[in-house]
């Protein structure tokens, strides 16, 4: 599968540029202290406004805080959380359905009645009243993006353990009472890791644009924490008089979110290649 990924990534140039452009911004994220120029919480009302220049290469906001430095620090907030989220529900998820799939019976019928109830409403709808309820701030949005989105994980996982549970290798490894954590880390996870690696960067750009979204209706990162829906929030009061500033933030969102999307794309195309002859008949 390694040999297959390189050999399509080679023939994708697309693909290649937009795996590239995700690490650049997560290095670039990374060393945002080290690359930014000015303090992105600094305000300074003598320099509202400012044009790009040397000094400050994007200008600066309504508060004369230097949008270029504000830029590299919300990849912090908006990607990073994106992935810590996707990270702890993949977690979350993946050792539920494993534990379904693996144990199935009673323990099986308590996770997936879970799961119905979790799925049987609209999954923005829930984070909404979610964070709504617990109030504003990034972490309680990760804590609900994590409560409402495991379900897919877990159901996708589980319906994985299911098909293969019940191959050669599995039932040896429980005849000769390996321990249950053994056969679903050694024999089971690695199987499930390619379905979930489809679901999960198709699942990535969503959870930018939604992290984005509350922070633009004030109910994720809190000002002045730097985050790019966060800085189109302050910026739309400004649309009409001044509507570059809502460039460098919209911009970044719709490209992160495009690239993630390509990757998805690719990832599908290399672990799961049935989806797209079946779209292409």
């Amino acid at each position: 599968m390694t040999h297959l990924f390189w050999r399509k990534l080679k023939n994708d140039r697309l693909a290649m540029l937009c795996l590239l452009l995700l690490a650049l911004i997560v290095v670039v994220g990374v060393l945002a202290p080290a690359l930014a120029p000015h303090d992105p919480t600094l305000t300074s009302i003598r320099n509202k406004y400012q044009a790009m220049s040397l000094t400050y290469p994007l200008g600066t906001d309504n508060l004369g805080r230097c949008l270029f430095s504000r830029l590299l620090f919300g990849i912090r907030t908006t990607v990073f959380y994106s992935l810590l989220a996707m990270a702890f529900t993949i977690f979350l998820g993946g050792a539920l359905g494993l534990t379904a799939g693996y144990f199935q019976g009673r323990v099986d019928g308590v996770l997936m009645r879970a799961c119905d109830v979790v799925l049987s409403f609209p999954g923005e709808v829930m984070i909404f009243a979610l964070v709504g309820v617990m109030g504003p701030g990034m972490n309680n949005v990760l804590l609900a993006v994590v409560l409402v989105k495991w379900a897919w994980y877990a159901r996708t996982i589980r319906g994985v353990v299911l098909q293969h549970g019940h191959k050669n290798y599995v039932s040896f490894a429980r005849v000769i009472a390996a321990p249950a954590g053994h056969v679903m880390r050694r024999h089971l996870l690695p199987v499930a890791a390619a379905d979930v690696a489809i679901l999960a960067s198709s699942d990535i750009g969503s959870v930018v644009l939604l992290l984005s979204a509350l922070s633009f209706l004030g109910l994720g990162a809190q000002p002045p924490l730097p985050e790019w829906g966060n800085m189109l929030s302050e910026a739309k009061g400004v649309m009409l008089t001044h509507p570059e500033q809502m460039l460098p933030a919209g911009l970044a969102i719709a490209i992160t979110v495009a690239a993630f999307n390509v990757v998805g794309d690719f990832l599908r195309d290399v672990f799961d290649p049935v989806y797209h002859i079946r779209n292409e008949e």
